[in-house]
């Protein structure tokens, strides 16, 4: 093997060993160690032309296709900033409404709406001193969502008279510490 095959075999490698099956253009350069553009852009061309990289839009990849791709780990990814899943996602997912919600919604410092790959996404800008506060906020693999009672609290921050489908079923003292410990209330 020549050297320059050993090192795109070595690239590869890494790649495929990775947990994460998105990526952006950084997250590459990082990976690889690779600090030269000309040869990061060669490499993204090369594997791409060779199907180990699937292009979702501009500067993000995937190592698989987009219908084998985790819906949120793909919104979270394509906001491309701190952002975490919430609101009515998180409470139709637990019960506490029980409205059919066509989108996937997340919390970040921008507003943004889009569609790919059949998913409809709705972010809502939040203050960063409220959005980078941990409480109630989970990290699983490639993406973070709030807790239930996290969920609740933004929801009241945008909507403070949101109805609540289930509203029994809900720790309020819970979520009242929450909205202290943000800064909500």
């Amino acid at each position: 093997m020549h050297s320059i095959e050993k090192r795109n075999h070595k690239k590869l490698a890494i790649l495929l060993k990775q947990q994460r099956k998105i990526f952006h253009v950084d997250d590459l350069e990082l990976l690889w160690n690779i600090s030269n553009k000309h040869t990061l852009h060669s490499t993204l061309h090369r594997y791409t032309k060779n199907n180990y990289l699937i292009p979702i839009q501009r500067g993000l990849y995937s190592t698989v296709p987009l219908n084998q791709l985790n819906p949120i780990e793909l919104g979270s990814a394509l906001i491309h900033r701190y952002t975490y899943l919430t609101t009515e996602t998180v409470l139709a997912q637990n019960g506490i409404i029980f409205q059919n919600i066509p989108h996937l919604t997340f919390v970040s410092s921008k507003t943004k709406k889009f569609v790919i790959n059949s998913n409809s996404y709705i972010c809502r800008q939040l203050k960063d001193k409220f959005l980078f506060h941990p409480a109630g906020v989970i990290q699983h693999t490639g993406y973070k969502q709030a807790t239930t009672e996290r969920a609740i609290a933004d929801l009241l921050y945008f909507n403070p008279n949101y109805y609540f489908d289930t509203p029994d079923q809900i720790d309020w003292s819970s979520v009242k510490k929450i909205q202290k410990q943000i800064g909500y209330l």
